[in-house]
């Protein structure tokens, strides 16, 4: 027996495998590498475990130990059917199910603990066991599928950064009356999805804040979103995000002071509860504490007493600044409504599924989650990714994501609260990272990302709650499972009714592509992401044009040459097209043929992003890059009227719409 699992085991050893802390990982040759046992402290101590000596080791295991037991979690979760298995003594045990009704029997001797049968109802029930009293979330074996919403058929539908819409008057960046129109308009073509960027709350006291995948809070809106006439003009190529921020944010305080919405938005505010509460006295705390004070942009920074909410001073800040506090509130009621009438407006024009949103894999560690939620997110550890061929170095992300620990003790409450919101406007969401969902990578702040490690989340728990809450709101489920993951997880997600993405640059045997066809059916099929080259900017070379400007490893233009022949190849085995190889810069033919390869595509939904539907060059973001690169940056050439009223825009619509008639 080895070491890792023997007897012999040291304290920290054991304490980092009880906490899902990995003391080792395989890279991208397949090399295991360890984790340094400074890096296993680190790591440890920054969820709550401290670990610089053997005894600190036990008495962090004896907590962590008794945190686990079934009897000490406030909420537990079970599959709909199957036997519940807990930690406890047997006897009688009573359930009351959310529905109403209740159920008793008597929990059974089993290993490590006791029985319980299988609960047929869904839900969120309460169970009583002996003195031991939880909540129990009982959910249905998958998710919400495509295949139940698609009846069968093979749909289709549209990616679209949201900030890049237009629509005259918008201020210098897409809004939700935009994204209404859009919606309404690609609905009317045929299609039944409008995937989006994420619209995650963002910082409305640093304007010079806006990747949608580093926001504030997930479960608030994006206020700059709302569709309010304001001063900045419409804007050119590349969005000024300061500036048209500060405008908007501007007019947005003109209509909250002229409006009278008292009763609409104090029964907004009700309904909301507490999240928006705090996230709307943070944003007031922030404009306060920000000004003349950048370094306060950064709640971390603020005077201690305003560092946590449940502080007096906060108490009194919110007494005494009540109009401030409404008007953040306010701006989330607008933001609210904006989004909902968007999916009402793809849904009414005949979308099944409308909008997906867009879920980001963590928060900004300066943000309002982690100021009003604390103790359910990592402190002093970022996370990332480790080194890959792609980054020598491996990745730190800047941003945080759920504690483990934090979420066990929570009751889960912070990661419901977030599904919910993301469903509340959507027939779908997309959860960007979805390995996330079973392990981060984590590095602990002033470490490099190739000193952190793996730590393991409650994936079961997660995944059962992913499923509840997907079934109660009707919302598709899509998980971005790119790149390398663990062992059996692609199926677990499978299982679960988590639809994968499988992208036509990596559906690839060796040098060729793989037949649209042979994709995975339950998967859902795209030409590129927002991480990658359009179809026009891959034909045409531009990528390379931009990481040769950047020193980023990539394809020799000969080796590009090679992947264009290999690529129209299969274009043509698949029937997309019957044409010879275009030249290597006319990437319109390239895009218009990948739209009808992509509708052959086996996927029950096929996605083009509005960048392939339009042969635009260049892609919405560039990993790698903060400020070399305009990421977040660009605006699409027009409003959804001129859009839609193009005929090459059409034309991939329509041969990616009778394609999907024809693919089996």
């Amino acid at each position: 027996m080895s070491a890792l699992h023997g007897k012999n085991m040291s304290p920290l050893h054991a304490l980092a495998r009880e906490a899902g802390v990995e003391r080792s990982w395989r890279d991208y040759a397949g090399v295991e590498r360890d984790v340094s046992d400074a890096s296993l402290r680190a790591v440890l101590a920054a969820i709550g475990l401290p670990a610089e000596s053997d005894a600190q080791c036990r008495e962090s295991a004896e907590q962590l130990a008794q945190e686990l037991r079934h009897d000490s979690l406030p909420l537990i979760t079970a599959t709909q059917h199957e036997q519940i298995r807990l930690s406890g003594a047997p006897g009688p045990y009573r359930v009351t199910l959310e529905g109403g009704g209740v159920v008793e029997g008597g929990a059974e001797a089993a290993d490590h603990g006791v029985s319980l049968p299988g609960i047929s109802e869904c839900g969120y029930h309460r169970l009583e066991l002996g003195d031991f009293t939880t909540t129990i979330a009982v959910a249905p074996p998958r998710a919400f599928t495509l295949e139940d919403v698609s009846g069968g058929a093979k749909i289709w539908g549209l990616t679209v950064q949201l900030y890049g819409l237009r629509r005259h008057g918008d201020g210098g960046f897409g809004d939700y009356a935009a994204l209404a129109e859009f919606g309404r308009r690609a609905a009317g073509h045929g299609a039944d999805a409008i995937a989006i960027s994420p619209v995650h709350a963002q910082f409305s006291a640093n304007v010079h804040r806006f990747s949608p995948y580093a926001p504030s809070n997930r479960a608030a809106l994006n206020v700059l979103h709302i569709a309010q006439e304001s001063a900045a003009p419409d804007g050119g190529d590349l969005m000024d995000w300061p500036q048209a921020a500060s405008a908007k944010l501007a007019a947005l305080r003109a209509a909250f002071d002229a409006g009278h919405h008292a009763e609409g938005l104090h029964r907004f505010r009700e309904e909301a509860g507490i999240g928006l509460e705090r996230h709307a006295l943070f944003e007031a705390l922030a404009a306060e504490l920000t000004r003349g004070n950048p370094a306060a942009q950064d709640w971390r920074n603020w005077p201690a007493a305003y560092q946590a909410p449940e502080n007096p001073a906060v108490a009194r800040f919110a007494l005494e600044n009540p109009r401030e506090i409404e008007f953040h509130a306010w701006l989330q009621w607008q933001a609210e409504q904006g989004l909902a009438a968007a999916q009402a407006a793809a849904r009414e024009a005949g979308a099944k599924i409308g909008l997906i949103a867009d879920l980001a894999v963590g928060t900004d560690h300066a943000g309002s989650a982690s100021w009003s939620r604390p103790d359910e997110v990592l402190k002093g550890l970022e996370i990332g990714a480790p080194p890959d061929l792609l980054s020598r170095e491996g990745q730190s992300w800047g941003i945080t994501a759920f504690s483990p620990r934090g979420l066990r003790n929570s009751g889960f409450a912070a990661f419901i609260d977030m599904l919910r919101h993301a469903m509340r406007h959507a027939g779908g969401v997309r959860i960007d990272h979805v390995m996330g969902l079973a392990r981060l990578w984590v590095v602990p702040q002033g470490l490099r990302s190739a000193e952190g490690a793996y730590l393991n989340m409650p994936v079961e728990d997660l995944l059962r709650l992913v499923a509840l809450e997907s079934q109660r709101a009707r919302a598709v489920i899509l998980g971005e499972d790119l790149g390398t993951l663990p062992h059996g997880f692609g199926e677990k997600l499978n299982h679960a009714g988590i639809a994968g993405l499988r992208v036509m640059w990596f559906e690839r045997d060796g040098p060729h592509f793989r037949p649209p066809a042979h994709w995975t059916p339950s998967a859902v099929a795209m030409t590129t992401t927002h991480d990658l080259p359009t179809v026009t900017g891959w034909w045409e070379g531009r990528d390379i044009e931009w990481r040769e400007r950047l020193n980023f490893q990539g394809e020799s233009p000969a080796e590009r040459q090679e992947n264009r022949e290999a690529l129209w190849t299969a274009f043509q085995e698949s029937g997309a097209t019957a044409a010879p190889l275009p030249r290597a810069d006319d990437g319109a033919a390239a895009s218009y043929v990948a739209a009808a390869h992509l509708g052959r595509a086996a996927c029950t939904l096929a996605l083009l992003p509005v960048e392939d539907a339009l042969s635009l060059r260049e892609q919405p973001n560039l990993p790698g890059t903060v400020d070399e690169h305009p990421n977040w940056r660009r605006r699409l050439p027009g409003d959804a009227e001129t859009l839609f009223g193009r005929e090459d825009f059409a034309a991939r619509m329509a041969v990616l719409a009778d394609a999907r008639k024809q693919a089996k």
